[in-house]
């Protein structure tokens, strides 16, 4: 097994100067300025007509400007025998509204289920709730019986509550929530007019995120048809998008940060095709950084094996990469975990400066804007 990227021996497997070494692992060399009118509300529709930055060579290269496309172009810029392995996760209606014995009004972020209908839900207000205290949900229709929540302790990891759901013999709180929650949008969508299914990518099939793989959401049937037409094949891994993925870094020293655990699954059938794919010469395209985590997440142990449990890896410059070879990602938030495990990809400072021309020619930035694609001869190469 390949050693860890620690700050301690970060400068011994890069090639750049020492400054951007340092900033490569302090929260402050991962900012940019976002003008706010390019954080997108509403997805685009068709899907595909979003615009796609891509990535073809490297800092050392001759041609350093990505290149402008639409999303639809994808299959001609992949080769026929490339492997797209997408996330099959499925967004829930995790934000519910309720009541207090009191009548105080609460608002639940459910985060993942722990067993048997206990979940970890973000609480607000959360400050003085008591464990034992009782949350009463209406159903939306008044034909629907309430449902009620008890708090059973705080979790100081996230900061939420562990709730446990009395729900009917033989029913999981999951097959309820079409009843009682909502789909959550993340906070910067403050005025959308798009539907629920906007927001699910159209393979999803897997129930269990709070918030969407968004990469996964420019494409259409139409453009996966018209990839396996090009030989270009389809796996899929199910990462529940959940609190590590958005969960803001607070630390200066990025390498101190620590991810919360995600719950994830490789399948042995991806598995296989990732090996048939890489023995044929095939690149391996991740289409979403949940999808990184996953595959490189399960190939931990040096060598990719079939894999379901949790993962709370985290990507940073230095990372030495096992299985994948390019990335299809949305533009991220400053000082996010996601900037950082694409920086590890073609580095800090480049990413930055892409990011100001991807500004510069209005592209649409968050989960509802737009792509870019970074190919395996875009990529930064380290030397250990």
């Amino acid at each position: 097994m390949e050693p860890a990227i620690t700050k301690e021996n970060f400068n011994k497997v890069t090639d750049t100067g020492v400054e951007d070494r340092q900033l490569d692992c302090s929260l402050t060399g991962y900012d940019y300025i976002l003008p706010p009118e390019l954080i997108a509300q509403n997805p685009v529709v068709p899907r595909d007509s979003s615009r796609l930055l891509v990535i073809n060579s490297t800092a050392t290269g001759n041609n350093l400007a990505p290149l402008h496309h639409i999303f639809r172009d994808l299959p001609e810029l992949l080769h026929p025998g490339d492997l797209l392995v997408m996330n099959n996760t499925k967004v829930i209606p995790a934000r519910l509204y309720g009541n207090k014995s009191t009548g105080a009004e609460i608002e639940v972020l459910l985060l993942e289920e722990r067993q048997n209908n206990c979940w970890l839900a973000l609480v607000k207000p959360g400050k003085r709730f008591k464990l034992g205290s009782h949350i009463i949900f209406s159903g939306k229709n008044s034909s629907t019986p309430q449902l009620t929540a008890t708090v059973l302790e705080n979790d100081a990891a996230t900061g939420g509550r562990l709730l446990q759901f009395d729900v009917p013999p033989g029913k999981s709180l999951v097959e309820l929530l079409d009843n009682f929650g909502e789909i959550p949008l993340p906070p910067y969508i403050t005025t959308t007019a798009a539907a629920d299914e906007q927001y699910q990518t159209v393979y999803a099939k897997q129930p269990g995120a709070i918030a969407a793989p968004t990469a996964g959401l420019h494409f259409t049937p139409e453009l996966l048809k018209k990839l396996r037409d090009r030989n270009i094949h389809q796996a899929f891994v199910t990462l529940h998008v959940g609190v590590g993925t958005f969960r803001p870094v607070e630390v200066e020293d990025v390498t101190t940060h620590e991810m919360h655990e995600e719950w994830i699954e490789v399948p042995a059938v991806t598995v296989e095709q990732i090996r048939a794919t890489k023995a044929a010469g095939g690149r391996i395209i991740a289409v979403g950084t949940t999808v990184v985590r996953s595959l490189e997440g399960a190939a931990q142990s040096g060598e990719l094996q079939p894999f379901c449990g949790k993962t709370n890896l985290f990507i940073y410059p230095g990372y030495q990469w096992r299985v994948v070879d390019g990335l299809i990602t949305n533009f991220h938030l400053p000082r996010s975990s996601l900037l950082m495990l694409v920086s590890a990809l073609i580095g800090r400072p480049r990413l930055l400066q892409i990011y100001q021309e991807a500004i510069a020619s209005r592209y649409r930035f968050y989960s509802f804007g737009d792509a870019m694609l970074i190919l395996p001869e875009g990529r930064e190469k380290y030397e250990v």
